[in-house]
């Protein structure tokens, strides 16, 4: 009797498991039904949104509408040179939203110091993001400027004018190139004079080679001559110098690498000790003395790394 009632509950098992493998096997390999969109089962009508999704995006609006009444053209201008396509409204409703999701993370894992310097590192580390992405963006430019003016100098030597030129790098040059041009472009075509839009580029892209590409556009446009023969020289001397610069960035590559190291090692180390043994660094959130040690950590930290950017940053 036992014998028998096991067999039944080892073929019971049994099928159950290949049953469970079946609907898995279904679930996976057949394809899901498909829905008719509401527009085309009643034209004319969308469907309604969800009641949370309503909320959120009402929300969403009013915070948008308080930063945007709070933002500066500066704002704007500053996502805009670092590439980012958004607003200064939304990219700020992101920021915020990230930082009280780190200080809350930082509140439930440890104490409300740690929330708010995490709050803090957020709210920091959005400027340094722009900042390195604004650089990112000039540097771009400044290694594409010399493959710019041998364009722009071929097209002159087809026939093509100088704005007819200019429009053809806009177009068939890459980012940031294109979109530089694409503004000088436009800016003429209403009317802003070629030279004025051309400085307001060399000096967004905080670009010397291009200042000196302007002001040669600018003597060629005064005097006459032949300014693809112009461009072609300035586009030589360009390529000298961007030769000595990247010598030297290899020959700077060993200390700039051992400034970020011995940057972020106290974050590492303090990170790791923080999670492997937080006894060990209590005594600095819990006196007055271990606060002042945390300030005055930070600030020869700061020292430290602005000391060490002067030594590794070489101008020529």
């Amino acid at each position: 009797m036992t014998s028998t009632l096991s067999t039944v509950m080892v073929v019971g098992a049994a099928f159950t498991a290949a049953l469970a493998v079946a609907g898995l096997a279904y679930v996976l390999i057949m394809p899901w039904p498909v829905r008719v969109p509401m527009q085309r089962r009643r034209p004319g009508v969308a469907p309604k949104p969800h009641p949370l999704h309503r909320a959120f995006i009402a929300v969403t609006n009013l915070a948008e509408r308080r930063i945007r009444d709070r933002s500066t053209p500066a704002g704007s201008q500053l996502l805009e040179l670092a590439g980012i396509k958004l607003r200064p409204e939304q990219f700020m409703l992101r920021i915020l939203i990230a930082a009280g999701v780190a200080g809350l993370v930082g509140v439930i894992f440890g104490n409300i110091f740690i929330g708010l310097l995490l709050m803090l590192t957020v709210l920091l580390v959005h400027r340094l993001f722009i900042g390195l992405r604004v650089s990112k963006r000039q540097h771009h430019f400044a290694d594409q400027l010399e493959d710019s003016l041998l364009l722009i100098a071929s097209s002159l030597r087809a026939g093509h004018s100088l704005p007819q030129a200019l429009a053809s790098l806009a177009e068939e040059a890459e980012s940031p190139t294109a979109e530089e041009f694409t503004r000088v472009v436009n800016e003429t075509r209403v009317g802003r004079d070629l030279g004025e839009a051309l400085e307001t580029t060399a000096e967004r892209m905080d670009s010397e080679d291009f200042t000196w590409v302007t002001q040669a556009i600018e003597i060629n446009r005064e005097v006459g001559g032949n300014l693809a023969e112009v461009l072609d020289g300035v586009a030589g001397t360009i390529r000298q110098r961007n030769e000595v610069r990247r010598q030297v960035a290899t020959l700077s590559a060993e200390g700039r690498l051992s400034a970020v190291i011995l940057m972020v090692l106290p974050f590492g180390v303090g990170g790791f000790l923080l999670l492997t043994n937080p006894s060990y660094l209590a005594p600095f959130v819990e006196s007055p003395i271990g606060y002042m040690l945390l300030v005055i950590s930070a600030l020869l930290l700061v020292v430290g790394g602005l000391w060490l950017r002067k030594t590794v940053e070489v101008k020529f």
